[in-house]
């Protein structure tokens, strides 16, 4: 509601329609936007649910596995077969632009691309159950990883729509109200002034016409 601080000329009339025009046009784009970042997040979600499933199954697949071949070989001569791994692994983190948002971008290289290296230990004392478990734990990292990263964009994305959310709504229900509401008093004012200064311009024309000419308005 306008109050009587505003201070009612054209001057500040001027500038609150150029306020209203920037934050109309602000609006707009912050809406565009909003569903756009939405629409993002909904591919996304699907993409997570996709991946959950999948790295959920290929872990079930592992933990199988290194169950038989730690039933078969037993879980001392499993550990030992597995206390010094051959391969390493390194992490890189990049980012890319979605709609604003910086989003992590995962990759990993292992130290040595010879795809044996992923066993660490001989085949002469172990079984293939337990090479069958390393593969398949193997296969499901890179799956993992993309989970990782699809779920951190997720997190990054929901936090920019909550921010994007909260500026569209100050924006059309507390701001631009609130200038339409000071335009429509300074404008209503205005027009007070300009009847009140026809009034007196007619009642001086009157009072100038009765002293030149003696003469009295019916």
């Amino acid at each position: 509601m306008a109050t009587a601080t505003i201070n009612p000329t054209r001057m500040e009339l001027t500038r609150l329609k150029g306020r209203l025009k920037t934050a109309t046009r602000g609006h707009k784009l912050l809406k565009d936007k909003r569903d756009e970042l939405m629409k993002q997040f909904l591919e996304i979600v699907r993409k997570n649910r996709e991946l959950r499933a999948k790295v959920e199954k290929g872990l079930e697949e592992a933990n199988a596995a290194f169950t038989v071949a730690s039933a078969i070989m037993g879980p001392e001569m499993l550990e030992q077969a597995l206390l010094y791994p051959k391969q390493s692994v390194e992490l890189d983190m990049k980012f890319k632009n979605v709609m604003s948002v910086n989003v992590p971008v995962y990759e990993f290289h292992t130290r040595n691309e010879d795809p044996t290296e992923v066993y660490p230990y001989g085949f002469a004392q172990t079984s293939g159950e337990l090479d069958a478990a390393v593969d398949a734990l193997n296969r499901v990292f890179q799956d993992m990883l993309e989970l990782a990263e699809v779920e951190k964009t997720m997190q990054l994305l929901a936090e920019d729509i909550e921010k994007t959310r909260r500026r569209v709504n100050a924006l059309e229900y507390v701001m631009i109200p609130e200038m339409q509401e000071k335009i429509k008093y300074i404008t209503m004012k205005l027009d007070e002034n300009e009847r009140g200064n026809i009034t007196r311009l007619m009642k001086v024309k009157d009072m100038v016409l009765q002293e030149a000419h003696n003469f009295k308005p019916a």
